[in-house]
């Protein structure tokens, strides 16, 4: 029923409705999540108009329906009268047929459970008839061997002769037979077999030992091919191995790989792995080449490694531990070849010794080492502070500063032959990233830092030395920025290949954000400079207000020359240009100065516009008096020296401002470029023109 509902087609309604009808018989609606999400296409008003209408559409819909169907459901209730009862007459036949279809399924079972029964005692017949054929074969075997190697019936050799190599190739094959038999006949086999057979692999095992040994010890190359195509054919090649190791590998490193023979050997480490190498050249030669990937030689050799030489291990001398670790991984490589393919190698690495070998050697601690000795020393030029870090130009040739100089060091001293590791190369990145982040840290502490007088002599001392730090701090740091694609360049080739997309992700990822870092530090520092260089001229631009008190009532001449404010004014700026123009690029010091006389001329400007605007004051007063009194003469000729002392004043700052222009254009900088300067100018000469006009 309810899928009849659902599959009921929906009445048609208007096209332009605000909603989807077929929303109504989903099972997830929800008249909230309805409103929710018509609210944005339609006002509630649209909203509940057309759902009226779609109202109507379904009540027409259902009139029709059932006006169809009116016959149906009027003739519903005649059409069930007497239901009841067919029902009661089939129940009977029903219960019937159950009882029949039960009693055919329980024979079904008993017929199944007796044919299981017949099936499983056939398959133990026919097993237990393997079994005796078996068993036929193993004693005739037996019997056949007994008489073979001489043995009795307890199957001890009475004669202990050595078997030929043919024989014993030949009882090998036999014996995997033999042995493929005793597997099918387990439950069968007395304890009188199982030792038969054993002495019998004994005697096997024991001819093929001594023929093996035999072999390796005359050279016999054909021997020994012989004697392992019979271990690989019981399947003996571990036992072959674990012999190898205990007659021949372990007697002959007994004397190699020792502490007296590390200590004695010229070469050390190298010398003892080139022994162990030699040995394997002149007696594994031709057994390598048989067994094609054999590792033999290595569990001895890890073994020993581990028992004997302990020593090599130890991180606590990281130049020691370098060239240790250094020579075995040359060893190693070496090593590698004798595996002769891929597989070979790769039996090698996945060996369970291998990786124990290699866990010994502690590279984390050998890192830490290296860590507190590289960060060790950038922290303690850090600590001297930074009146301290000036370099003695000998230290670097490419920075000022011996912090900076020290970072870079540390940098490239994390990818020296002698300290950088192959297998650390993620270690001494981060130690890079966290080299340059402290750099970037020490920059700002260096630039709040505040300087001491005791250990510099006077302050105009201070203010130079100082004034040179932040310049070399500058330059030091641009420097550092262009250099670190270098230091990348330098990684890879230690590294050695990496991808173009690995190479990305070094610069783009890792680098890239390092240099994006120091380099907001430029623009502070340049503040720092500025703020330095304008500080110690700016208070001198007071003595601009003085300027009237000069000439008031003082009967002095007219002004020839600028006041020595000026030169005060101007004698840092100056005297950085001249410092620096051998340290900086000139496009820089240009713009550093433009700044820097920048900041100058707007207090300038505005300490002669606030003279000029009292000396206009003073003016327009002297003027109003003399309206309201109308005096005599001597009177108009006071107020004309007044005037004339308002006009040396005009003309003061006139000659103080082209002498400070000359100044600032004096080290190249255009005058234009100054924030404010064609302004004060243009201020001093209207001030002298509209006074003589007034006259």
């Amino acid at each position: 029923m309810s899928k009849d509902i659902e599959s009921y087609p929906l009445p048609v309604g208007p096209n332009d409705l605000c909603f989807d009808k077929n929303e109504f018989i989903k099972k997830s609606f929800s008249v909230d999540q309805f409103l929710q999400n018509h609210r944005k296409t339609a006002n509630l008003e649209t909203l509940r108009d057309d759902l009226g209408i779609y109202l109507k559409v379904l009540r027409s819909a259902m009139i029709e329906l059932i006006n169809k169907d009116y016959a149906d459901f009027v003739n519903l209730s005649s059409n069930l009268i007497g239901l009841d009862k067919a029902i009661n007459g089939i129940q009977v036949p029903l219960g019937q047929l159950k009882e029949e279809v039960l009693q055919v399924k329980l024979n079904l079972d008993e017929a199944m459970e007796d044919l299981s029964c017949r099936l499983d005692q056939r398959r133990q017949l026919r097993a237990r008839k393997r079994s005796l054929q078996s068993l036929a074969r193993v004693q005739s075997s037996l019997n056949k061997w007994s008489e073979l190697l001489h043995l009795d019936e307890e199957g001890t050799n009475m004669q202990r002769l050595q078997l030929d190599p043919g024989l014993v190739e030949r009882a090998a094959s036999e014996f995997n037979q033999l042995q493929f038999c005793i597997s099918r006949c387990e439950t069968d086999l007395t304890e009188n077999h199982k030792q038969r057979a054993e002495k019998i692999r004994n005697l096997l095992t024991s001819s093929l030992d001594g023929m093996f040994l035999g072999s390796l010890r005359n050279k016999d190359n054909e021997g020994m091919t012989r004697c392992l195509r019979i271990y690989v054919t019981l399947d003996k090649i571990s036992d072959v191995e674990s012999l190898f190791r205990r007659e021949v590998i372990s007697p002959a490193l007994h004397d190699i790989i020792s502490e007296a023979s590390l200590q004695s050997d010229p070469r050390g480490l190298q010398g003892v792995y080139a022994r162990i190498l030699g040995f394997i050249d002149s007696h594994m030669t031709h057994l390598l080449k048989l067994t094609v990937g054999g590792i033999s030689f290595w569990p001895e050799i890890e073994q020993r490694l581990e028992l004997h030489l302990p020593s090599i291990y130890a991180p606590g001398n990281p130049e020691m531990f370098y060239q240790r670790y250094c020579e075995t991984l040359e060893f190693l490589e070496k090593l590698e070849k004798y595996c002769g393919t891929q597989a070979g190698v790769k039996r090698l690495h996945v060996h369970p010794q291998y990786a124990a070998f290699l866990q010994r050697w502690n590279l984390p601690v050998y890192f830490q080492i290296r860590f507190q000795e590289i960060a060790g020393s950038v922290e303690m030029v850090m600590i001297e502070g930074s009146a301290n870090t000036l370099s003695t130009g000998s230290e670097t040739k490419d920075f000022h500063l011996r912090t900076t100089t020290t970072i870079w060091n540390s940098l490239l001293h994390c990818w020296s032959n002698g300290v950088f590791l192959h297998q650390l190369t993620h270690r001494f990145w981060k130690l890079n990233l966290q080299i340059l982040a402290r750099y970037y840290t020490w920059v700002g502490e260096a630039l709040e830092e505040r300087w001491s007088s005791n250990n510099s002599g006077s302050g105009e001392t201070l203010c130079t030395e100082r004034l040179h730090f932040l310049v070399y701090l500058y330059t030091d740091v641009e420097k550092l920025i262009a250099m670190l694609p270098t230091l990348l360049y330098h990684v890879i080739n230690q590294v050695g290949s990496l991808s173009q997309q690995a190479q990305e992700l070094w610069r783009g990822d890792s680098l890239k954000d390092s240099e994006e870092q120091l380099t907001t530090r430029l623009p502070l520092v340049t503040q720092f400079i500025l703020g330095e260089v304008s500080g110690q001229s700016l208070p001198h631009l007071k003595q601009v207000s003085d300027i009237p008190r000069l000439f008031r009532k003082t009967n002095r001449e007219m002004p020839i020359k600028p006041c020595s404010y000026v030169n005060q004014v101007l004698t840092l700026p100056l005297a950085f240009h001249a410092s620096q123009k051998d340290v900086v690029k000139s496009d820089l010091l240009q713009h550093w100065l433009t700044l820097t006389f920048s900041a100058i001329t707007q207090q300038f400007y505005g300490s002669v516009d606030d003279v000029l605007t009292s000396v206009q004051k003073t003016e327009e007063s002297l003027r109003r008096l003399k309206k309201i009194r109308d005096r005599s003469a001597a009177t108009t000729s006071s107020e004309v020296k007044g005037n004339g002392d308002d006009d040396k004043i005009r003309e003061q700052l006139l000659l103080d401002v082209y002498t400070y222009c000359k100044g600032v254009e004096s080290v190249g900088v255009d005058r234009k470029k100054v924030d404010k300067l064609e302004e004060l100018v243009t201020l001093v000469e209207s001030a002298r023109g509209k006074n003589e006009a007034n006259k």
